[in-house]
């Protein structure tokens, strides 16, 4: 129950935790329905279930939805992923910024609230998460990325940003499974020896591997080679690394796919903003329980996204077309008529009818 409160926490966030306590009937055994948990029990509650059960949820849950098929759900065969990291500010207590840190402004001066790190995996086209890393800021995002490599399947295309741009990630990446690629904007000021007989906008170049990199990884090689496409957005050039051989891949073709990542953003942007109704910061005020409420959130999105890109299948559209705010608006409605159902046998009956209303109320 304390699990689920944690959840629903991502829903309600501008609601006292006692309150979403109280309407999601989360209480202890034999308390009446019209009394109130204290808030210090509740605390105490969340610390005992500690941050390994949501975050263990999560992964499941992530690693399940996230590969899920759909249809047209693969460009030219291959499924498509993204990676990317964002910030997220707690509340300025000394616990949390000792233990998360805080960025430097341009002044030299500390961020006023300290800072913890994300890092996801997310399905391009349902936008469910696959797989999330959490960690205080001073840790770098290649670091925490490179575990997600083990969740990707094979037939797959991995979207990132400049930041993910080194040879261990991208190599591991393309060479631990069959037929995995990966895109990326090129590095500004890379050196690099081109392999065709002259330079094009779509070529073949070559790069040293550093030495720094060898040293963390001696399997690596000395030198790798990559695509270049580059291409114009508005008139300026644009050029992207990418492991997807020309042979099949037409350049245009890939440079298009690469604007997908927007589609990562959009997420990023329903979980920092549409899920906490644009909230500075985390609510908790401890290390622990920013863990857990930070997990939650992710699993709260997690349930949006599938249970929109289910209904919206059924009815014959794409998961990315759902209007991800009202769908979460929607649920969270739901949420609060659901829980004063108590028999479980009823959930399948309920989840069904909350897609149909759900389809209705979006298309109607």
């Amino acid at each position: 129950m304390v699990l689920w409160l944690i959840v629903v926490m991502a829903f309600f966030r501008n609601e006292p935790i006692a309150e979403v306590a109280r309407r999601m009937n989360v209480c202890a055994d034999g308390l009446a329905d019209e009394e109130l948990l204290a808030k210090s029990a509740l605390t105490q509650a969340r610390q005992r279930l500690g941050k390994a059960a949501p975050e263990w949820l999560f992964k499941q849950c992530g690693k399940t939805w996230g590969l899920e098929r759909y249809p047209d759900d693969t460009w030219q065969g291959l499924q498509v992923f993204a990676v990317d990291g964002a910030l997220f500010r707690t509340a300025d207590t000394p616990e949390l910024r000792e233990h998360f840190g805080s960025g430097i402004t341009s002044s030299n001066r500390q961020t006023p609230h300290p800072v913890l790190r994300v890092v996801t995996m997310m399905n391009v086209r349902s936008h469910v998460i696959v797989e999330a890393a959490i960690s205080p800021y001073r840790r770098g995002e290649i670091p925490l990325a490179m575990p997600f490599i083990n969740a990707l399947p094979d037939n797959s295309v991995t979207l990132l940003d400049k930041g993910f741009y080194g040879a261990d990630l991208l190599l591991s990446l393309q060479n631990s499974g069959r037929n995995r690629h990966w895109l990326l904007p090129a590095k500004k000021g890379v050196k690099y020896t081109l392999l065709d007989d002259k330079e094009s906008s779509d070529m073949l170049v070559e790069m040293n591997v550093s030495p720094q990199a060898r040293k963390k990884n001696p399997s690596l090689p000395e030198k790798w080679t990559v695509r270049a496409v580059t291409y114009e957005v508005q008139g300026k050039s644009k050029t992207v690394f990418t492991s997807l051989p020309r042979d099949k891949y037409d350049a245009q073709a890939v440079a298009e796919l690469y604007h997908e990542r927007w589609e990562f953003e959009l997420g990023y942007r329903d979980i920092k903003s549409s899920m906490p109704h644009n909230a500075l910061v985390l609510r908790s005020k401890t290390v622990e329980l920013v863990y857990r409420e930070l997990w939650g959130l992710l699993l709260g999105y997690n349930l949006v996204r599938r249970e929109a890109s289910q209904a919206v299948v059924e009815h014959g559209r794409l998961p990315n077309e759902i209007s991800f705010k009202y769908a979460c608006q929607f649920i969270a409605s739901q949420l609060k008529v659901m829980s004063k159902a108590v028999s479980l046998g009823n959930t399948p009956k309920r989840l069904k009818s909350l897609r149909g209303r759900f389809i209705y109320t979006l298309y109607r």
